[in-house]
């Protein structure tokens, strides 16, 4: 009986939310499969929307949480492989490691959609979890619990890029007409894109990465290419997870790095022939529209200088007097 009145308690409350949800403002979809809508400041694509409100409204962080907060298209699925490999290194080797047959948005489950499969991978004793959200719509439990946040940006320029790409890419699996990067880059200059404006989404995370650097831990994508090894540590050290002196002489951080590198990731079968979110609708994706080059400075590729410019410009504007540079 109490499981029917919590059904319908449940679906009220979802009703409730497409509800408020439809009175939004709405915006261009990058030629997804549904228009982006602003709340509190932001864009989002309402599926996503609706699984945040309901996030805010249930999800129960415990202080043991270890949740990786990111914009769209930042070394998400790369921050999430390195973190998981690292916290089940004594669980699995190089040969059993789920990394090996999935991709690593189903490994480590995103908030917004995946609140039973967390509390699945809680009972295994893994505590990660992710999320796209603003810091300023993280659920009241993830601040209350005093759990540990880790936060990746990227140059807003190769953001751009990879997220124009995606969005192309996801609209040739639908066979519909994908948006031309031209229109693409001034959506994204005019804040209009996934959990944009992009610069709001980083300053909110680095101003909390001031007040708080005990609990949320704020790294730039360029930095960790740059030294993997190096930030792996680190981020083994503030997860409560680090390398001991014989791991180390072992060169256990090292292999880590190297079986979560994009050349090693986007080789895999799974990663070049599955499907994620299979059965969900329009949210089912091939894999490899995740894997793309993940390499620094690409935009260089695909942007004019004036576009540069620009972005750099809109950068600096927004940044400024923040103590950041992107």
């Amino acid at each position: 009986m109490e499981s029917h009145i919590e059904k319908q308690n449940e679906d009220a409350l979802q009703k409730s939310f497409k509800e408020m949800i439809s009175t939004l403002p709405k915006g261009n979809c990058w030629g997804c499969f549904e228009d982006l809508c602003q709340y509190q400041g932001f864009w989002f694509f309402s599926t996503f929307l609706q699984g945040a409100l309901s996030a805010q409204q249930q999800f129960q962080a415990q202080p043991t949480d270890i949740i990786l907060c990111s914009s769209p298209r930042t070394g998400t699925a790369w921050l999430k492989s390195l973190t998981f490999a690292t916290i089940t290194r004594t669980l699995y080797d190089d040969s059993t490691t789920p990394l090996l047959s999935k991709m690593p948005h189903d490994v480590v489950p995103f908030m917004e959609f995946d609140h039973a499969q967390f509390s699945t991978n809680r009972h295994l004793g893994i505590p990660l979890l992710a999320t796209h959200l603003p810091y300023s719509l993280l659920p009241r439990s993830i601040i209350d619990s005093g759990c540990k946040l880790i936060y990746i940006c990227r140059d807003p320029k190769d953001t751009f890029v990879s997220l124009y790409h995606f969005a192309a890419r996801y609209s040739k699996s639908q066979n519909t007409q994908p948006i031309q990067l031209d229109e693409a880059f001034e959506l994204f200059y005019e804040g209009v894109s996934p959990y944009g404006p992009y610069w709001d989404h980083v300053l909110g995370y680095w101003k909390a990465s001031l007040e708080h650097p005990d609990k949320l831990m704020f790294l730039k994508y360029e930095e960790l290419v740059e030294d993997t090894v190096l930030y792996i540590k680190k981020i083994a050290e503030y997860m409560g997870y680090p390398f001991s002196s014989e791991e180390q002489q072992q060169w256990v951080s090292e292999n880590i790095v190297k079986m979560c590198s994009f050349e090693n990731l986007s080789g895999l079968e799974v990663n070049k022939t599955g499907r994620h979110r299979e059965g969900q609708g329009n949210l089912g994706l091939e894999n490899n529209i995740y894997f793309r080059k993940g390499k620094p400075g690409d935009w260089k590729n695909y942007l004019t200088t004036e576009m540069a410019q620009r972005l750099d410009h809109r950068t600096m504007q927004k940044l400024s007097g923040s103590g950041l540079s992107l």
